[in-house]
């Protein structure tokens, strides 16, 4: 793998980091299985890109990307909640809605931002490529946003949500408020994921209707996998152990695709996605087996 392309990925893996946040939120805090961040990822990308193609600050429109994309999230809880849809159910409807209302959005299936100004627009002057200020810029970002994410889950609000992911009953006999919980992780999570689409499309220069195709399966892959590697009990760990995760992952795609020996083209990706996700799935699972194995032998006197 060549700088350029080391460069590249490691840009799109920070940016994958929110994503993995967002997914977090859902799956691991209030597990709620939330499909909507394949619509939400393009629903930041293409309200983003439309405000700035009609000369609205940068930072203004990916601000309302971020709050486009928490809309949707309270969508689907609301039809979860207020209907009793079934979690998934509720997520494919919304991320279905999505689609069209993306098009609607940009206007057309994909909206060009190579001539506009964005987000990264006020430091092109420093003088450093943009193959470097990319990674560097979207870095400090996530990173930022990642401890501010952390300090969240630990205020009296973050243990509350917390808490109705690990028990409903007992968070709503403690006088914890369980809807409003819902709505406000849903709301968060989707945020988060518009806000990876609004930097996704300003640092590759376009939006597209079909980006978000598969975002879920990135954001699983890169938490499972940032979980096998980084296993911690403290917050900032985590959610540090999500961008390590987007990151790690991105780099064995870049890898499997760009070694030769093995054989992949462009086109396997969803096989190297898979594989890389069972492998992950699989791995702690082999590594308890292996700790209690050598449990036994040691508890017998080393024998086998």
């Amino acid at each position: 793998m060549s700088l350029f392309s080391f460069m590249g990925t490691l840009e799109i893996g920070l940016i994958f980091g929110l994503v993995a946040m967002g997914v977090y939120l859902t799956f691991r805090v209030l597990d709620f299985p939330d499909l909507t961040v394949d619509g939400s990822f393009t629903l930041g990308a293409a309200v983003t890109a439309a405000l700035i193609v009609s000369s609205v600050n940068p930072y203004l429109a990916t601000f309302a990307g971020c709050l486009a994309g928490a809309a949707a999230g309270v969508v689907t809880a609301w039809l979860n909640l207020r209907f009793n849809i079934l979690h998934l159910l509720a997520s494919i409807l919304t991320m279905t809605a999505l689609y069209t209302i993306n098009l609607r959005v940009m206007g057309k299936p994909n909206l060009a931002l190579i001539t506009d100004p964005t987000v990264l627009t006020p430091f092109e002057g420093l003088g450093l490529a943009n193959m470097y200020l990319k990674p560097l810029f979207v870095g400090v970002f996530v990173i930022t946003v990642g401890i501010l994410l952390a300090l969240f889950l630990r205020t009296q609000y973050g243990l509350a949500m917390r808490a109705v992911g690990a028990n409903k009953r007992m968070a709503q006999a403690n006088g914890i408020v369980v809807k409003e919980k819902v709505y406000a992780g849903l709301a968060l999570s989707n945020g988060l994921v518009a806000l990876a689409g609004a930097l996704f499309a300003q640092t590759n220069g376009f939006a597209d209707s079909t980006m978000g195709i598969g975002t879920i399966v990135v954001g699983l892959a890169a938490v499972i996998v940032g979980e096998t590697l980084l296993s911690s009990r403290k917050m900032l760990i985590i959610i540090f152990s999500c961008i390590v995760g987007s990151i790690l992952y991105r780099l064995a795609i870049g890898f499997a695709l760009n070694a030769d020996f093995l054989g992949f083209n462009a086109s396997d990706l969803n096989l190297i996605t898979a594989l890389l996700v069972g492998l992950a799935l699989v791995l702690p699972q082999l590594r308890k087996e292996w700790k209690a194995k050598q449990a036994a032998i040691k508890a017998n006197g080393g024998d086998a």
